[in-house]
């Protein structure tokens, strides 16, 4: 995988080009950064042209300049996309990544091949009592950093992973998330329901763990609901970050969704 940095953002991404015909992008969940997907970079990296990025205020995007937030990350990414040559592409997203994939979908439909979010929700058809429950429950977790990223990172890991492996593996990378980072999580709110979901061009697949937290689980189902169909999927012995929990599952999920396999 190559590094580069985006020109006129401070978003570092990360390439393997091997000319096939067709690109992946991984978005990555909060507080780590695009190495969560390491084993679908190895899976993937001889099938499939890759692309992952480090969201802003995690990993090596850190040189910021006055106003780059969050709510710029979709243009960004475009940017990337015209910078590589790239057209349309498959975007993956995590949890954080899911949010941020189906704001970049919302923005440039037509650069969608199509659209896997894990461990996330519906931005679009978001009901606004669970939105300020979730705000809460994210200050909170907040609080714990700002007094010690360590004990976050701790209290962290058993939400984030199920796995011992994976929860070991999700919290190296979170120790290292700086606290400054927060600020540019503040307007994620501002992506809710701001856009009307259309008909969409590319096929669409959600899911998430058997042991994530209860509410996913429905918000993965009401997503269903609204849009019937979609694919929807469960991995068993999986919580929140379900491709590092169950790798090959994830993978070959991933795999049968692209070719446009009816069983998944």
């Amino acid at each position: 995988m190559k590094t580069k940095i985006s020109d006129g953002s401070p978003i570092a991404y990360f390439v393997n080009d091997e000319g096939y015909d067709e690109w992946v992008l991984f978005i990555h969940a909060a507080f780590v950064t695009h190495d969560m997907f390491k084993t679908q970079f190895e899976y993937f990296r001889n099938k499939y042209n890759i692309l992952a990025i480090d969201i802003i205020g995690h990993g090596l995007s850190l040189k910021t300049r006055k106003g780059d937030g969050i709510l710029k990350m979709s243009e960004w990414i475009f940017d990337i996309m015209q910078a590589e040559g790239i057209d349309k592409l498959h975007i993956v997203g995590v949890s954080l990544g899911a949010v941020l994939a189906q704001d970049f979908a919302n923005h440039y439909p037509d650069a969608v091949s199509s659209l896997a979010c894990f461990g996330g929700y519906d931005i679009n058809n978001f009901d606004i009592s669970i939105q300020r429950k979730n705000s809460s429950q994210q200050m909170l977790m907040m609080l714990k950093a700002l007094f010690s990223v360590k004990w976050f990172a701790k209290a962290n890991r058993k939400i984030s992973a199920y796995t011992t492996k994976a929860q070991d593996e999700f919290f190296a990378m979170n120790i290292r998330f700086p606290k400054k980072s927060f600020m540019f999580l503040a307007d994620l709110n501002r992506m809710v329901n701001r856009h009307k979901t259309g008909k969409r061009a590319y096929p669409l697949l959600i899911g998430c763990g058997r042991y994530d937290i209860p509410m996913e689980l429905e918000l993965t189902e009401a997503w269903k609901a609204n849009e019937p169909g979609c694919r929807m999927v469960v991995f068993e012995n999986a919580g929140h970050c379900v491709n590092m929990d169950a790798p090959m599952e994830f993978n070959k999920t991933l795999e049968a969704f692209w070719k446009g396999q009816k069983n998944l």
